[in-house]
């Protein structure tokens, strides 16, 4: 019978097999973030009188100053930077500025709104329930909120079971409550961190390609 130790090396080896394929991990980070700053650029661009009085407004947007050469940088940034993410080009460089375009999303817009983007309406459930076992006070707001969501939930299906075609406002997904926490923009503000540290990855970005030809052992953006 083979020690433990042995089928330990074994598995082990076989794990290292799979570094071959490590250039998917990078390249699927790379797709999905492209797809999410292109459609954010895109929507900026494409409505950019809005998207500069969000900038500048002090009552219901950001209140920046230079609002017009702000919301141009915002917009450059996500559309051109999802671009050249598709193309796995300039990938780590390009990961700061998206980085950063993260942070003032999560300090500015969605901070004071918590964690969640999507409210949790059970308490029991709710991924604060651990932090606020151990007595972290936001987690602890957290969970409270969490039953004045659910209340509301509640109440408002009740409302559209007896006033509403409820069964037909539902049939494509369940009503939710938007919380706008800063969740999705630090999810994506990792991701670009992985990013930046590894690269775009092997084979299929322009960075390795680019790398390969500068030196001879492909080291670089690409890697």
């Amino acid at each position: 019978m083979q020690s433990i130790g042995t089928w330990a090396m074994r598995i082990h080896s076989w794990l290292n097999q799979t570094r071959r394929l490590d250039f998917l991990a990078p390249l699927l980070l790379r797709l999905f973030l492209a797809s999410v700053f292109i459609s954010a650029g895109w929507n900026k661009a494409a409505s950019f009188d809005s998207t500069v009085a969000w900038f500048g407004n002090p009552d219901w947007g950001l209140g920046l100053p230079l609002p017009t050469l702000m919301a141009f940088l915002a917009t450059a940034t996500e559309l051109v930077g999802g671009i050249l993410l598709l193309l796995g080009l300039a990938t780590r460089y390009l990961a700061i500025p998206l980085m950063i375009t993260m942070l003032v999303a999560m300090f500015a817009v969605h901070g004071e709104n918590g964690w969640f983007a999507i409210a949790p309406s059970n308490p029991e459930t709710s991924m604060a329930q651990p932090l606020a076992a151990i007595g972290i006070p936001a987690a602890t707001r957290s969970l409270e909120n969490s039953e004045e969501v659910g209340k509301r939930l509640r109440a408002a299906k009740g409302l559209l079971r007896e006033h509403g075609q409820y069964r037909w406002l539902t049939e494509k997904g369940h009503f939710v409550i938007l919380n706008n926490g800063i969740e999705f923009a630090a999810t994506y503000f990792i991701m670009l961190l992985v990013l930046f540290f590894h690269g775009a990855g092997r084979y299929l970005s322009l960075d390795y390609w680019l790398a390969r030809h500068v030196t001879p052992q492909g080291e670089g953006g690409g890697k």
